[in-house]
């Protein structure tokens, strides 16, 4: 196998991803097959790190617009987030990786406080890490987050494993069956066009600081391959 395309990257996993083909939850089997993707990247001598949405279990933003409080709503949509770390941790170390969460809240008897030196010390021993509880703030999305921690720990690229979708289309394919796929665009494009790859502060981020995205479907092998320098998805890049 060639050597891999990137050095360290953050991987971005939807709350949908951990759901298989359950209305809500967790589904064990397709968390494994999850794990068993992530630790085929690391054992490539990838540096990996993850942050995972919540929305399998509850969503922020829909509990908002059913009248909750927004900030309590996200608050909750964190701890959401929380127990899919957990749970994906859990997998990952019955497939004998080593990992760590580390949450931006306090939860300090199920995972460690985010922390930039001593995440980007874990990912040089080869520790797998999950970061939980999105950026900690409310009104923020994981998908900031995975941006935010992308950034702060350094990484080469984000890699976002969508659900069910090849990449990024002009519409959504599954309600227009005329969508057509992207290959290749800017993050400006992707702002302009409201496309919907990340929301605008998250597309932002990486523009301003030409961090590449790349968007691709969570299916049997797509992480490996994207981690090979295959051309899989959409390539979201600035130059």
């Amino acid at each position: 196998m060639s050597a891999p395309a990137f050095r360290r990257l953050l991987l971005k996993l939807s709350g949908e991803a951990m759901m298989g083909d359950r209305p809500y939850g967790q589904d064990p089997d397709r968390i494994a097959a999850i794990s068993a993707a992530i630790d085929e990247v690391r054992s490539m001598g990838v540096e990996v790190a993850i942050v995972i949405g919540g929305g399998n279990v509850l969503r922020g933003t829909q509990e908002a617009a059913r009248g909750m409080d927004r900030a309590t709503a996200d608050y909750a949509g964190m701890l959401a987030t929380l127990l899919n770390a957990l749970a994906l941790q859990d997998a990952l170390e019955r497939e004998g990786a080593h990992t760590r969460v580390q949450s931006a809240i306090a939860v300090a008897e199920v995972a460690e406080p985010y922390i930039r030196r001593k995440a980007i010390r874990h990912l040089e021993k080869g520790r797998i890490v999950i970061f939980a509880a999105g950026t900690g703030n409310p009104f923020f999305t994981t998908d900031t987050a995975a941006s935010l921690r992308a950034l702060e720990i350094g990484a080469d690229a984000i890699l976002m494993a969508k659900n069910g979708v090849a990449g990024v289309y002009d519409g959504d394919p599954r309600v227009d069956p005329s969508a057509v796929f992207l290959p290749r665009l800017t993050h400006l494009e992707a702002i302009e066009r409201g496309l919907r790859v990340m929301d605008t502060t998250a597309l932002s981020l990486c523009m301003d600081n030409k961090l590449t995205i790349h968007v691709f479907e969570l299916a049997d092998g797509n992480i490996a391959r994207v981690v090979a320098g295959e051309k899989v998805g959409t390539v979201i890049e600035t130059h």
